[in-house]
């Protein structure tokens, strides 16, 4: 199934991307993979407390008010992990949106085309699974988490591949990552479409203001941070204000920042972004998000009855790969174009799996559509956990597998270089 090279005149659907989008691949998962793990440290950490006889303390913690009651910004501390520390995330996101967009994979339309397909089936086929499910068992009224599956943490996914990905293809990471990078987009616009309750235009259009001036002054080169983090903060405040969700804030900052030019500036604001969104926002977000009360294996056995907790867990473990893999396949077939050369159905398999893993967006969505720590809500937080953990070991048993298999051709190829002195320039490991 992965025949056909690009030299043969066929389309190929994946490709394995120069050598400068290589190796910024591999930086971004070597960094992903420390927020991966801090990421589960502070999940784990919040399940522990959660489900100690110290719960009270967690959700007292949780339930602290913080911040200026006349600015209407009087807030628990969970919903500041929420609405403003996943921010500093989405500008992380929105930077790496658009330097694919302008410079990355995502600027050829061809090559865009497989990860928006792709990132498309894998909303599709969750949300579908959780409707079917809920509507089923005749409980209408959960039909407003429909979106909770059909988002791909980058964070885990990326760091579960750069664990077990030592020789597996560059065009498997590259796909991944262009896949998540889509799936956040779609996701960004969910939250932003189907998840305002209320929508205050004034506040929204003054907040094209600060964003107005962010951009004019990035444009110009401009990096004090004493100008930039107030501007930055005038537009949360303002996004925050008008009803939509001030997230969407950070993303459009980061749009904002110019990736190519003289005053280019989205590696210079990713680099020193991303450690603070992988190491402290999104790990501190997880741990307030991620701490449900179980109530041991009773509650635990009482949550999985529950149709949310099952629509979560089947859209992730199951609509995830099916829409991923799927729409992949039969882009395929009735595009005849084929997989890049040394890359076998399996790998993308593995991929498609991955994309099960759901959390950061999933909880937040999960918090939108049923309130915080209402008994939805919970039941969320227990399906995307356990969900997300079903998919990466699935994901994990199958990536190991190949990656094995390409260690063995690696060494193959080796030993057949240092018996001849001339490499084999067709290895399916090197696509």
């Amino acid at each position: 199934m992965n025949s056909g090279r690009e030299g043969t005149g066929r389309r190929l659907l994946t490709r394995s991307g120069s050598w400068a989008e290589a190796r910024r691949i591999s930086e971004i998962l070597r960094k992903e993979t420390v927020g991966g793990i801090l990421l589960l440290v502070a999940a784990g950490a919040a399940l522990v407390w959660a489900n100690s006889p110290w719960s009270q303390g967690y959700h007292r913690l949780s339930a602290v008010m913080i911040g200026p009651q006349s600015l209407h910004l009087n807030l628990s501390v969970s919903a500041w992990a929420a609405d403003g520390l996943l921010a500093i995330f989405f500008f992380v996101v929105g930077v790496e949106l658009k330097r694919e967009f302008v410079a990355g994979d995502l600027r050829d339309p061809a090559r865009a085309a497989l990860p928006i397909a792709a990132a498309v089936g894998g909303m599709v086929v969750p949300a579908v699974i959780f409707v079917a499910i809920n509507l089923s068992t005749g409980h209408g009224e959960n039909l407003g988490g429909w979106a909770v599956p059909i988002a791909t943490d980058i964070a885990f996914a990326l760091a579960v591949l750069a664990v077990l990905s030592s020789h597996l293809p560059s065009a498997l990471r590259i796909f991944l990552l262009t896949l998540a990078v889509v799936d956040d987009l779609l996701a960004i616009i969910v939250i932003a479409v189907f998840y305002t309750d209320h929508l205050a235009p004034g506040p929204l259009l003054a907040a094209l203001i600060p964003i107005g001036l962010f951009a004019l002054a990035v444009q110009r080169g401009v990096r004090r941070w004493w100008i930039l983090l107030p501007l930055a903060l005038a537009a949360w405040m303002l996004v925050h204000a008008s009803g939509v969700h001030a997230t969407v804030a950070g993303v459009l900052l980061g749009f904002t920042v110019p990736v190519l030019g003289r005053h280019a500036a989205a590696e210079q604001f990713e680099h020193t972004m991303r450690p603070v969104s992988a190491g402290f926002a999104v790990p501190v977000f997880a741990f307030f998000a991620a701490g449900v009360t179980v109530g041991g294996w009773s509650g635990l056995g009482e949550a999985l009855s529950h149709p949310v907790t099952l629509g979560v867990i089947a859209g992730l473990v199951l609509g995830k790969p099916i829409g991923v893999l799927g729409t992949t396949y039969l882009l395929a077939r009735f595009t005849h174009a084929s997989l890049d050369e040394g890359l076998a159905w399996r790998d993308v398999l593995g991929v498609a799996l991955l994309a099960g893993i759901g959390f950061t967006v999933s909880l937040l969505i999960g918090e939108l559509a049923f309130g915080h720590s209402s008994v939805a809500d919970d039941d969320v937080k227990i399906a995307v956990l356990l969900g997300s953990v079903i998919a990466g070991l699935l994901a994990a048993g199958v990536l190991a597998a190949r990656n094995a298999a390409y260690r063995r051709i690696a060494r193959i190829e080796t030993a057949d270089t240092d018996h001849d002195g001339v490499p084999d320039i067709y290895s399916p490991r090197e696509g």
